[in-house]
């Protein structure tokens, strides 16, 4: 008993001290919760009833655990934490305060604008109003990038929430504005001015916004780890081109840290780069001017030099943001990007303009995508959707709705595996563009055409589950799987039928003229089957029409695809499994629902019934 007693006046002692944080070990581990408001004031503790007035200002101030909620407004700042959390337990939060519409920007609203004939309208600002970083002087440049005969700089300007096209040259915007009006700017000694056509409308009296901050959100030094950004609307970035042998700045970026969660955020309207899962930076960026393999190779070693590794670098997660006008990226990640899941994004009108070009635009593109994990993504009206370049391993893209890019839906470049491709959709003319190896394709819907190459370049794999280099190899035709897809009209799969490695293809459905390999030695083959597969969106979602014959399930059973029949892709000698060594089994549809392990349904849907079906396929109701 007097043990106890002793036990409660120490306890109670201790929570005194901790209340009145008189010890800071005890304060360290007081989670404390900072308010801002575009009514607070930076000079105020961050209580609620003394708010701050900027997000930069309650960073910092906030400890590992503390959270930061930001109520309604605009913020025109950058904010660059200066620490993160300690572990995924003790992390620093960023959110906005619950319905609240909270818009933080890299622009500011100019209402100077003078009148110069006919639509258009300039302003001239002193340098000095952007400090020391000019959008309207910053020359968009780098590895693999392609200016198409021009200039480019990372300012853009905005009339009500959209952005202008930016012009060639000044005689472009002096004449009448088109169909899509355009500005141009021009640094001197002592000032910017910048023209631009607002058509039929006084810019003084609109909502026009100019660049001036390169980032939103994004840290000045590596290993930041442990931040959590959740529920805002981030836009206006004057964002760099974003190679992968270069730092990646994004609109939002982790820079080189670990275990950030990016979440249910509205990020748009960045010059380049939307969300930067990516590399640091050193005196090898944008060195790589003969745009050869070799100097990313050597990247990829200075970067395990530097600390890649599953324990310092990755391992993040973006989830239910949606990303949108972007010109180069939606998600960067170069090597950063490792062990990550990217998860239910909604991603559209990424690389449209083309006015530039280069090697590293999609909507995803990530380099080093080691166990990454890429799902339930709604992935459209981009150049590409899904591009995967070097050390795929281990990747897993499953579930994705992915129609109506340019150029094509998903890209696995140089690549040897293992990595899975299961459950997808694919509706746009290009589905699949490889020039790798060790690919699994199961039971997905393709209704667009497939191209691959061989490439000489001999690029790493690692060892298993790992970012160490295990390896060199070229990257020759072959070692892919394709089990249980529906494949409809353009995909001709006889391009295998060479292949230097071995090929493994069953239970597919050729429809509407699609053709399989030589490979396949019982595919179920329909030339003049029209499945009418055709995407309508409705008001409450998108919705996949077409025609499912029940006989494609019946007139031959096909084999529950697993970790066992996948076996192991060649060149790295590793199995077809979860990034934590547990076997594979692909016993899900699209929608989460249970196939039938005896004889599963070809095709991304468990519709053993079949027939005419009106599918709701994003949103998603999973489980179903």
């Amino acid at each position: 008993m007097n043990f106890m007693k002793s036990f409660a006046v120490a306890s109670a002692g201790l929570l005194v001290m901790v209340a009145g944080c008189k010890s800071p070990v005890m304060c360290r581990f007081m989670n404390k919760e900072y308010h801002v408001s575009v009514s607070g004031n930076d000079a105020n503790d961050g209580s609620k009833s003394a708010m701050l007035r900027t997000i930069s200002a309650a960073a910092l101030k906030a400890q590992p655990g503390d959270v930061i909620t930001v109520h309604a407004g605009v913020y025109r700042e950058t904010i660059s934490p200066p620490r993160g959390g300690e572990s995924d337990s003790r992390r620093i939060v960023y959110q906005a305060a619950k319905g609240a519409k909270v818009e933080v920007k890299g622009s500011e609203q100019i209402k100077t604008w003078e009148k110069v004939e006919g639509d258009v309208w300039k302003v001239t600002l002193p340098n000095s109003f952007f400090g020391g970083f000019n959008p309207y002087k910053d020359l968009i440049h780098g590895d693999w990038f392609d200016p198409r005969g021009r200039q480019h700089f990372s300012g853009a300007v905005y009339l009500n929430g959209s952005w202008l096209l930016d012009a060639k040259k000044l005689d472009d915007v002096l004449k009448p504005a088109g169909l899509e009006p355009q500005w141009f700017g021009q640094v001197d000694k002592d000032n910017t001015i910048i023209w631009a056509q607002f058509k039929g409308v006084n810019p003084n009296e609109q909502l026009v916004e100019i660049n001036v901050r390169q980032t939103v959100f994004y840290p000045e030094k590596t290993g930041i780890n442990y931040i959590t950004v959740r529920g805002f609307t981030l836009e206006h970035a004057a964002t760099p081109w974003a190679p992968p042998s270069a730092e990646q700045k994004g609109l939002i970026g982790t820079h080189w840290s670990k275990g950030w969660i990016i979440e249910d955020n509205v990020i748009r309207y960045s010059r380049c780069s939307g969300i930067a899962l990516g590399k640091y930076g050193d005196e090898f960026d944008n060195t790589n001017a003969a745009g050869t393999a070799d100097p990313y190779t050597e990247c990829v070693r200075r970067a395990l030099s530097n600390g890649w590794n599953k324990a310092t670098v990755g391992s993040h997660i973006v989830r239910r943001n949606t990303i949108s006008h972007c010109e180069q990226t939606g998600i960067v990640g170069s090597l950063g990007c490792s062990f990550s899941t990217i998860t239910d994004n909604t991603i559209h009108d990424i690389h449209v303009r083309r006015l530039f070009a280069g090697a590293e635009m999609a909507a995803i593109k990530l380099h080093g995508a080691i166990d990454v994990l890429i799902a339930g993504n709604h992935i459209h009206h981009s150049n590409q959707g899904i591009w995967l370049d070097w050390m795929a391993q281990g990747a897993r893209v499953t579930g994705n709705l992915i129609h109506d890019n340019l150029d094509r839906d998903l890209f696995f470049e140089v690549n040897h595996g293992p990595f899975l491709v299961d459950n997808n959709i694919l509706l746009s003319p290009t589905a699949i563009l490889s020039c790798s190896q060790g690919g699994a394709y199961v039971h997905n819907l393709i209704c667009g055409g497939i191209a691959h190459w061989v490439d000489s370049r001999m690029t790493p794999f690692q060892e298993l589950h790992s970012t160490a280099i295990a390896g060199l190899h070229d990257n020759m035709s072959g070692d892919d799987r394709y089990y249980n897809n529906v494949i409809v009209k353009r995909m001709n799969l006889t391009m295998y039928d060479n292949a230097k490695f071995p090929v493994w293809m069953d239970g597919n459905v050729f429809l509407q003229g699609a053709v399989p390999s030589k490979h396949e030695k019982d595919p179920l083959v329909r030339p003049e089957s029209d499945p009418g597969i055709k995407l309508v969106e409705k008001e409450d979602g998108y919705y996949l029409e077409g025609r499912f014959d029940k006989a494609w399930g019946v007139e031959r059973t096909r084999k529950l695809v697993t970790t066992g029949l996948l076996g192991k892709a060649v060149i790295p000698g590793a199995a077809y499994e979860a990034p934590d060594g547990s076997p594979i089994s692909v016993d899900t549809d699209y929608f989460k629902g249970m196939r039938n392990k005896k004889n599963p349904y070809p095709g991304a849907f468990e519709v053993p019934v079949g027939g005419q079906l009106s599918l709701r396929v994003w949103p998603v109701m999973r489980g179903r």
